[in-house]
């Protein structure tokens, strides 16, 4: 009878015309309860592909492959941790630590040049930075980190590229530092591991990813450097900035939100390019500039700034350096000076492949064999 039955329906299922089913009763699939019929990352790549394609040229499709693959990473040494001994275990991976060998480098052969000058006080890097990589073109992942017997944890696995702002900020011991845009908080830990921080102030305006930070300093840096008045971790609008702290900082660093536009061609959550976020992305340069703007009044005469973004659009990185600095001069009768950085190209090379034509600044570009960024950052000085 179970049988007849079910024959039955299948029968029945095959007359039913379901063009006369009345349109209240018809079962429709939501499409938009399940996921989007244009995904944020699809959209991200049609916008890449049309305005980099023109930026970039015959570069494009390199990078536009490198950007799709898997990203490399570089472990940054937690000298909180017992770092002489993280060190050689990363060395035994054949891992080698790019700052210390670039800067060694660079050392010998202004030694073995009798007629070369020496450098000027505003190419140094900010010092006891140790970072591990693997060689070019060698796709090894490094094991996640682990916690070291002093009960933080033994490294940090970051894009080695995000290192470059912070090594180009120079840091000296004393300095009163401000991470304009803190979180998640790779480029803060980098700040604290220099050691020359008399006091870092670390802010973000975004709670959710103040935690992210918050949750770092708990398993990166020792309770006592947490809980002293070495850090101070805040979630105020960084606009507003140089107007609460004006001309008080020596180093700001301000990382400013961008397209990410590595996220956003593989990650559909918090992805910039949904269409709900379009004006938001529209107004990014404006609020860019309005962040680098706040981070230079924050600054000391004679104090720096550097500005980066893990973006390639030179919209979201020249164009936003010389924006900020017109504002300055205009508004407020500040003068600032961008800083060369050739000689920061050169030192790192070997590790990163850099973008040859920035107007102003240095942006490190996706290549397959050093599959490392976007990150563009450019060094100011407040002179007024």
């Amino acid at each position: 009878m179970a049988a007849l039955t079910l024959r039955g329906v299948r029968e029945l299922l095959k007359r039913v015309d379901f063009a006369t089913v009345p349109r209240r009763h018809r079962h429709k699939k939501k499409w938009a309860a399940t996921e989007p019929k244009f995904p944020a990352v699809r959209l991200a790549l049609q916008n890449f592909d049309m305005t980099y394609s023109v930026q970039f040229g015959d570069l494009w499709p390199s990078i536009r492959v490198s950007l799709l693959s898997e990203q490399k990473y570089g472990a940054l040494v937690n000298n909180f941790a017992a770092w002489d001994h993280v060190s050689a275990k990363l060395e035994q991976l054949n891992a080698k630590d790019f700052v210390n060998e670039a800067i060694s480098h660079w050392e010998l052969q202004s030694e073995g040049s009798q007629s070369a000058a020496p450098s000027p006080p505003s190419w140094a890097c900010s010092p006891n930075l140790r970072c591990f990589t693997f060689a070019k073109g060698d796709v090894s992942r490094f094991p996640p980190a682990r916690p070291s017997n002093l009960g933080v944890m033994d490294y940090y696995l970051m894009d080695a590229a995000s290192l470059l702002p912070v090594l180009a900020l120079g840091l000296q011991p004393g300095d009163i530092v401000l991470d304009l845009c803190a979180a998640p908080g790779g480029k803060t830990l980098a700040l604290l591991q220099t050691g020359c921080c008399r006091n870092l102030a670390s802010n973000d305006l975004s709670t959710s990813r103040i935690a992210r930070l918050q949750k770092i300093l708990h398993s990166y840096v020792p309770q006592e450097i947490r809980d002293g008045n070495q850090v101070r971790v805040t979630s105020w609008d960084g606009r507003k900035w140089g107007e609460l702290e004006g001309d008080t900082f020596d180093r700001v660093l301000v990382d400013v939100p961008c397209t990410t536009d590595r996220h956003s061609l593989h990650e559909e959550e918090n992805n910039i390019f949904k269409r709900s976020r379009k004006k938001e992305r529209q107004m990014l340069p404006l609020l860019q500039v309005q962040l680098l703007a706040a981070g230079l009044l924050a600054t000391k005469p004679g104090g720096h700034v550097v500005y980066s973004t893990c973006s390639l659009s030179h919209l979201q990185n020249e164009y936003v350096v010389q924006g900020a600095i017109e504002l300055l001069a205009n508004q407020y009768s500040i003068q600032v000076q961008v800083e060369d950085l050739t000689h920061f190209r050169r030192l790192f090379m070997d590790t990163f492949c850099f973008f040859s034509s920035c107007e102003v600044g240095e942006l490190v570009i996706p290549n397959l064999t050093a599959n490392f960024g976007p990150m563009y950052f450019c060094k100011m000085c407040r002179l007024t």
